[in-house]
Formats: C-alpha cells, sequence, structure tokens
C-alpha cells in the first residue's frame, strides 16, 4: 500500500481503499469493460472488496483510483510497476467506467502515473498491451509516447478466452 497523491487538470490518482468496492463494481461487472480486462466480469461486492483488500499488501506496483474532480466520482483506476517480463521497463494499466470512455481521462491518468515513476523512480522506458479489438486503448498508449512493438497473447486469468494483444512500448525523458 502506498500514499502517493497524483493531481492532474481533472483527475485525482489515490489508492483505492475497501471502502471503494461499490464505485468500482459499476466498471467491473461491466461486461462492455471487462471483455478488454484481464479478469471475467465480477458478479459480487465481495469479490470486489477482496480483489480492493490484495492492493492493501506491500507489491512493487502501484494502484491507483481515478476520482474526476468536478465531482468526486471513482471513475477508474490503474497501476504501473516494475514490467515482470522485460528488465529495465515499467508496465502500465488502465480501466475505466464505460460512461467515461472517450474523454481522454485514460491518457490523463497514464501521463501522471508514466511521470510519476519518471520523478519518484527514474523510470524512462514503458510498456503495455491491450486486447487488438480494443483500439481505443493503442490510440491511449499512443498519445503517452509509445509506438507498436509486436503482436502477443492476451488472456483471462482463469485461462479463458484467449486472444491476440498489441504490445507498446517508449523511451520517455521529458515529462
Amino acid at each position: 500500500m502506498h500514499d502517493y497523491i497524483i493531481e492532474t487538470e481533472r483527475l485525482i490518482l489515490r489508492p483505492l481503499k475497501i471502502d471503494d468496492a461499490e464505485a468500482v463494481y459499476q466498471w467491473v461487472s461491466d461486461e462492455r469493460v471487462a471483455k478488454y480486462m484481464v479478469y471475467n466480469t465480477y458478479t459480487s461486492l465481495e469479490a470486489v472488496a477482496e480483489w480492493l483488500a490484495m492492493l492493501q499488501k506491500p507489491d512493487e506496483e502501484y494502484h491507483f483510483g481515478f476520482v474526476r474532480k468536478e465531482d468526486g466520482l471513482l471513475i477508474g483506476s490503474g497501476s504501473i510497476g516494475p514490467d515482470s517480463d522485460r528488465s529495465g521497463f515499467w508496465g502500465f494499466g488502465y480501466n475505466l467506467r464505460y460512461d467515461c470512455w472517450g474523454n481522454g481521462f485514460a491518457t490523463e491518468a497514464t501521463k501522471a502515473m508514466m511521470k510519476f515513476a519518471n520523478e519518484h523512480f527514474d523510470v524512462v522506458k514503458f510498456s503495455s498491451s491491450h486486447v487488438e479489438q480494443n483500439k481505443a486503448s493503442g490510440h491511449v498508449m499512443e498519445k503517452c509516447g509509445l509506438h507498436f512493438a509486436k503482436y502477443g497473447q492476451f488472456q483471462k486469468l482463469d485461462g479463458s478466452n484467449k486472444m491476440r494483444s498489441m504490445e507498446y512500448e517508449g523511451e520517455i525523458k521529458n515529462f
């Protein structure tokens, strides 16, 4: 668990808490969102609370909730941390409520997480991937300075639903 808080023009990125379960459930239970993620669609608040409790344990990854400043609503989450597959790279991911897609929130939050990694840990190499069909996520990665590197394999945590992924990488020094 970390206590970093990042402020952007429209968002506050803060640690996720167990008390966020109801807000998080709004997007993790939405099949339109979950179809592009590694988790299967959540069907209970208890399962969400269990996941949030797991995030409270020490970890090398930094998990953030994305709170919209205008109304204080938790609209998504994301994380950034050392990429276990690529030495020297930090990977990131993000997840937003469906009704908040297409507003630039993912790009704004991701750039803030990347800047955080750069300022606190001198990270300049970043990587991420998305399910091939989720073209909007690829646009976010490109807007954050990454470029397409190769195709990969994406699979749900339970081993189901294997899909082709697009992997991105980049070296960004100026934030």
